[in-house]
């Protein structure tokens, strides 16, 4: 199916009908499987014959959401994982090992943040932080044991965009794997794979399925690396997608280019209005022409994107008034739902994330995040606007 465009694969890509003639793609919640025989069975716990051998490794359901996600993003293979950081776990575990070194951008997700220096540190894995933006920085910190270069692209929650190609030929000059979280932009707005990225990381709980239903991630790439390696950990360790999950990401892949552009329509008018408000300090957006990467968002990515975060004049206790003052969008820190979601990034998401570091990304006191749904965009800014105005 490589000849159809990516609105066409989203639809149709990785399915092969059943006997019984079914139109939209069937759910296998089983646990095993049956065999014809003991040899058959043997043939398959041995990888001579390809087949089903169990959900935890080799599911139907799963293994449609797995193709259809790699055509989609441009790559040979794709292992699905039960969330995005089952995925950000499942590559650095099956692809490092002791004493390896990782190159990675302080604007990343706090918990990402924490599974680095809490739990990888533990098995003697290195990982220094270097801004997104300083390429200078990311050459100054490879060393003779980085294995791995890894950054989100744009970042979360300031919308950050990293110069792929660079450092994409940083990693090859350094002999190393760069790893690109594309859950943002998903493969619609941008595919890094094409831009020099080894492995692409997804969090399909964000805009994949586009609804909030569901926990998921997954991890694409070329079959040597992806299916030999992180498939191999995964059948092993067992941080597996359930089918019932497959099923909805697939269902929310259909609608993935429409949702998409009108995120991206809504996210741009929305920053427009922030970036005139007397409340206001400064926006995020890559769409703006004010925003530091912009020229560089243009080049890599078709269209802004779904999140809009802005710095309110005053601290925590006035970035929580506006929020608080909401009635319709939802307090959460999910994103890529299509209720617009809206929360503060140094007590939710980065939490974990010690001060000092915290500061060093730019998330400050005084930041809020908006993830950008389908209502109406005037009556987002409506709700916002009931925080924004008693600012002034």
């Amino acid at each position: 199916m490589n000849s159809f465009n990516i609105e066409t694969l989203a639809i149709r890509a990785g399915y092969e009908q059943t006997h019984e003639q079914e139109n939209s793609e069937a759910i296998f919640p089983t646990s095993s499987f049956r065999y014809q025989s003991a040899a058959q069975a043997a043939a398959r716990f041995s990888g001579e014959e390809k087949g089903n051998v169990y959900s935890r490794f080799t599911n139907p359901t799963v293994r449609t959401f797995e193709q259809r996600l790699a055509l989609m993003e441009g790559g040979e293979s794709c292992v699905a994982t039960a969330s995005g950081m089952a995925a950000i776990l499942a590559t650095f575990m099956a692809l490092l090992q002791q004493g390896d070194h990782v190159v990675s951008s302080q604007s990343i997700f706090g918990t990402t943040k924490v599974l680095f220096n809490k739990y990888l540190a533990k098995f003697g894995i290195e990982v220094t932080f270097v801004s997104q933006t300083d390429f200078s920085e990311w050459e100054s910190a490879i060393q003779p044991n980085t294995k791995a270069l890894f950054l989100e692209t744009p970042s979360n929650p300031l919308t950050e965009i990293a110069d792929m190609s660079a450092i994409s030929a940083l990693a090859k000059k350094s002999d190393s794997l760069f790893i690109v979280d594309n859950c943002f932009c998903t493969p619609i707005l941008q595919r890094p794979l094409e831009q020099g990225a080894d492995i692409v990381i997804h969090s399909a709980t964000k805009f994949l399925d586009g609804q909030g239903r569901g926990i998921g991630g997954a991890v694409v790439g070329s079959e040597a690396v992806v299916e030999e390696h992180v498939r191999a950990f995964m059948r092993t360790a067992g941080p597996s997608m359930s089918p019932f999950n497959a099923w909805i990401f697939l269902k929310g892949l259909e609608t993935l280019s429409i949702r998409m552009a009108a995120h991206c329509q809504s996210a741009l008018v929305l920053a427009e209005w922030l970036s005139k408000h007397p409340a206001v300090e400064q926006v995020f957006y890559p769409g703006l022409t004010s925003h530091p990467q912009y020229e560089l968002a243009c080049k890599q990515q078709s269209s802004g994107g779904g999140l809009v975060s802005f710095r309110v004049k005053g601290g925590q206790a006035e970035a929580w008034f506006v929020i608080d003052q909401t009635q319709m969008l939802s307090i959460t820190a999910n994103l890529g739902d299509v209720k617009t979601s809206i929360t503060h990034p140094a007590t939710t998401t980065h939490c974990r994330v010690e001060p000092t570091d915290r500061i060093k990304a730019g998330i400050t006191d005084n930041l809020v995040r908006i993830s950008v749904g389908l209502e109406s965009i005037e009556d987002i800014k409506a709700d916002l606007a009931k925080g924004l105005d008693c600012l002034e």
